[in-house]
């Protein structure tokens, strides 16, 4: 059995080491250790392989919390002591930036982070009928597996959602359509927890009866999605709220369960004060909030006293972004439009007017037309760009520093997604 020294953590916070050159990606291996592993898949340049015995153990490694860690998909560092995580994902962070951007920061940010158990607010999860395990299964992914895991808790997700999955098995198994039912998506807000369920095809009168008298007895609205996302309707209770507050601003956000928002409600409101102490709104600035979504950091701007533009591709979320400035007070300072911004040039941006500052919170791949899009002469002073992926962002970076001549100010990771290798970070760029 070959034996190897974990030099460092990849992407999905897999170990690294090498054997005559080659890299080897073993599942469940920390900085630091001597481990045996066995290769389950072997290319010309890498191998991917199983731990098969820790030999000598790094300090940071911990019993995980939860029991289904090595099979469940959802979890990938529970093994590793969490201020150990925050560490490896700052480290990730800058490699990206240098490799990729060949950009450093001025100053590194403390990171950004919360409690590393029950902060998921979020979840889309697998259902299936399975006869030979008694019943349905509700969870993540199996790792490496379209099987869906045994879940019968889950360390991350709120408790009280946690405590839901045996019931919500048993019920779901009840349901006539329950082979044609794959998904249940959880959205859980300050006034109420949905469950939006896929289904197939249509509920009987007793499928809805049992429904009903769940989501009486554990305090839920079921919410019902026959087709995409934008399907899905409240089926019971008649009214339900789900919303996010942001106490620090006096602010509000009511979505929709299968629209996007940040699942970590807590760390959500420490990066968006971190955020406006970087960006530092003032009253008659005019800023740009692009891939604003329902508004997370346009509405904290214009509380502030700024004049605020956002732009959102999804003409569902922009709609919710008007209706929170209006219930929040802020219509005339907050204002929004759908745009496409994976298609910026610099004519469509000239069109919107100047901005003195601008805040920039793409998806996974990232804002390099807008950011080469960004005219020479009326380019913003100020640009804090919030990421969810290092390698696009320092791609981005890049070209801020080295074509459109910001200097690279500050970067901090956001621990956003606890247990996971998801990395999350939010930087500040200066004219």
């Amino acid at each position: 059995m070959p034996v190897g020294r974990i030099e460092s953590l990849d992407h999905e916070a897999r170990g690294v080491t090498r054997r005559e050159g080659k890299a080897i990606f073993v599942d469940g291996a920390l900085p630091g250790e001597c481990v045996e592993y066995a290769s389950f898949r072997k290319k010309p340049n890498f191998e991917m392989a199983h731990l098969v015995q820790v030999l000598q153990a790094s300090s940071q490694r911990v019993m995980p919390l939860c029991p289904h860690f090595n099979i469940c998909g959802g979890c990938a560092l529970q093994h590793m002591e969490s201020s150990a995580q925050v560490a490896v994902k700052q480290r990730v962070l800058e490699d990206n930036l240098w490799h990729i951007g060949r950009v450093r920061p001025e100053e590194i940010l403390s990171p950004v982070h919360g409690s590393p158990w029950a902060y998921r607010h979020r979840a889309r999860l697998g259902v299936r009928k399975v006869s030979k395990k008694a019943g349905m299964l509700i969870g993540f992914h199996e790792k490496r597996s379209s099987y869906i895991a045994d879940m019968r808790s889950c360390a991350v997700l709120p408790p009280h959602v946690s405590d839901l999955l045996m019931p919500l098995r048993t019920v779901l198994a009840k349901l006539s359509v329950s082979e044609r039912l794959p998904q249940v998506e959880l959205a859980v807000g300050e006034r109420c927890t949905a469950l939006v369920l896929r289904i197939l095809e249509p509920l009987n009168v007793a499928d809805k009866s049992l429904l009903r008298e769940f989501a009486d007895r554990y305090g839920v609205a079921f919410y019902l999605q026959p087709k995409g996302p934008d399907s899905a309707y409240l089926f019971y209770p008649p009214e339900a709220r789900l919303s996010y507050v942001l106490p620090e601003f006096g602010l509000e956000l009511d979505f929709r369960p299968t629209e996007f928002t940040q699942v970590n409600h807590a760390v959500n409101r420490i990066l968006v004060r971190r955020a406006m102490r970087l960006l530092d709104p003032q009253p008659g600035e005019r800023i740009a909030d692009m891939f604003c979504g329902l508004g997370n950091f346009s509405l904290p701007m214009a509380r502030l006293g700024a004049d605020v533009l956002g732009l959102e591709g999804s003409q569902g979320l922009m709609r919710r972004a008007v209706e929170g400035a209006l219930a929040n007070g802020l219509q005339e300072k907050a204002h929004f439009a759908v745009a496409n911004l994976f298609e910026c040039t610099t004519e469509s941006l000239a069109a919107l007017g100047s901005f003195d500052k601008m805040l920039i919170d793409p998806p996974r791949e990232g804002a390099i037309e807008l950011i080469k899009a960004l005219p020479e002469n009326c380019a913003p002073r100020r640009i804090v760009y919030v990421s969810c992926n290092p390698a696009t962002l320092a791609r981005d970076a890049g070209v801020l520093v080295h074509v459109q001549g910001y200097r690279f100010r500050a970067i901090g990771a956001v621990n956003m997604f606890p247990q996971t290798a998801h990395v999350e970070s939010v930087a500040l760029f200066e004219k």
